[in-house]
């Protein structure tokens, strides 16, 4: 294989394409419009109509278990008042997305290629080497 699952893990972490490593997963000047594919290799980074999904879910999951669910269980057990758990929640489920937002997108694109890693462009034609 071409790119390591290693490899993978760290292009994720820091939210580059996962099959060439460059920086290339959102638009130039641009925090929140992702690329179709990477301008450096074609990856197709938005694949179909549902690609979206995956990064949701994740800015989802950590923002709900990450800040919301603790600060409903602190103010369930009497250690916080209300005047602190609402507007930690609120505020919580308001920026916590967006400060995750790019993260989820490289998050996401780490996770799928780790599990596929043969669905990479540079690890398909290491394969079609192999086969022949």
């Amino acid at each position: 294989m071409t790119v390591s699952r290693s490899r993978i893990i760290e292009n994720g972490l820091r939210c580059r394409c996962p099959n060439c490593g460059l920086p290339t997963l959102f638009q130039e000047g641009s925090r929140f419009r992702v690329n179709e594919a990477c301008p450096a290799c074609g990856l197709r980074i938005e694949n179909g109509d549902g690609a979206f999904l995956g990064p949701f879910a994740i800015n989802y999951g950590v923002t709900a278990f990450g800040v919301v669910i603790p600060f409903i269980l602190l103010y369930a057990t009497g250690r916080v008042g209300a005047a602190v758990a609402l507007p930690a929640c609120l505020v919580g489920s308001l920026l916590v997305p967006l400060l995750l937002y790019r993260l989820s997108w490289g998050w996401w694109l780490m996770l799928y290629y780790f599990f596929l890693p043969g669905n990479l462009p540079a690890n398909r034609a290491g394969h079609e080497e192999d086969d022949r």
